[in-house]
């Protein structure tokens, strides 16, 4: 007995923040959203321990300091997720983990063969149901953007396989003798990737989010202690990644591009930290400054901010 009770006098102090959280595992494929998500692979049907299916089941089961823990079996995920609340944080012990393991989070949608019009000559058009931001895909990668005056009465010319959004529709120069329904043509069809709000300690890696109307990750507000660590966003109508709102986040080798609007967006009262990362200037301005504080590599940026 003298033995045991220090044992379990240690066990009694140790903080609740130090202990183990759960994994909690998803497979898109494999997985069922009737299962508890306990184990990676599915055990006998009866036990019921196998991944989930869906991310958000997975948070749905999710308590703080847990694990989320992705398998990447080349099928994308077609889901918006939002993490928000004390289950969806940590601590600086044990943060709240997605795991993406290469997983790809996709938002875009094909675009149904009789949604499309005849413009004029090659030039082809339709209405998607959100217009604020947009992006067309092709062969799932970025089609080349011709932008358009919000002021002419139609779209600016384009040449083939170039698109444009304008009053509210998107226009495509097709080859000759093709039409839309040719080619694999996709679009932004869910508005954001990942929404963080009130959470702290959060870390989300490995993992490429794109093809989103709006952006692939939102720290919309008071998402404090956030860590993007190997993440990808690419291909989203306005930004890859937006802080704003008294939010706390900083990226750790990951890769922003071909977004529509910037590849950073730092909004007001955030502040932003880039660390060994790569940020293109491509389809957008690396950073867009709408207020907030960045630092890239430990320098503060200057400059004014930008509308």
């Amino acid at each position: 007995m003298r033995t045991v009770l220090p044992l379990l006098l240690v066990v009694a102090i140790i903080p609740a923040s130090a202990a183990a959280g759960r994994d909690i595992f998803v497979d898109n494929l494999a997985g069922n959203d009737t299962y508890t998500g306990e184990l990676a692979l599915a055990a006998a049907q009866a036990e019921r321990t196998g991944p989930v299916r869906s991310i958000n089941k997975a948070l749905r089961l999710a308590q703080q300091g847990d694990r989320i823990v992705l398998a990447a079996r080349g099928a994308p995920y077609r889901e918006c997720i939002a993490l928000v609340g004390k289950d969806h944080g940590g601590s600086s012990l044990r943060p709240f983990v997605i795991e993406g393991n290469g997983a790809i989070l996709d938002g875009s949608a094909p675009v149904p063969a009789i949604a499309w019009e005849h413009f004029d000559g090659p030039v082809f058009r339709f209405r998607p149901p959100k217009v604020g931001h947009q992006q067309l895909f092709l062969n799932d990668r970025p089609a080349p953007q011709v932008t358009a005056s919000t002021l002419a009465d139609g779209p600016p010319e384009l040449e083939p396989l170039q698109w444009c959004l304008q009053a509210s529709y998107i226009y495509f120069c097709v080859e000759w003798g093709k039409l839309p329904e040719d080619y694999p043509l996709t679009f932004a069809e869910k508005q954001t990737g990942i929404t963080l709000f009130h959470v702290r300690d959060v870390v989300i890696a490995n993992l490429t989010v794109q093809g989103f109307q709006l952006d692939a990750i939102n720290a919309h507000n008071s998402a404090r202690n956030v860590v993007l660590r190997g993440v990808t966003c690419r291909g989203n109508g306005r930004a890859g990644v937006a802080v704003g709102g008294a939010s706390l986040v900083e990226l750790d080798a990951c890769g922003l591009g071909d977004n529509g609007a910037a590849q950073l967006l730092v909004l007001p009262w955030s502040e932003t930290h880039v660390r060994n990362s790569v940020l293109l200037d491509n389809t957008a301005p690396p950073v867009v400054r709408q207020g907030g504080d960045v630092f890239i590599d430990g320098q503060e940026m200057g400059g004014e901010t930008m509308d």
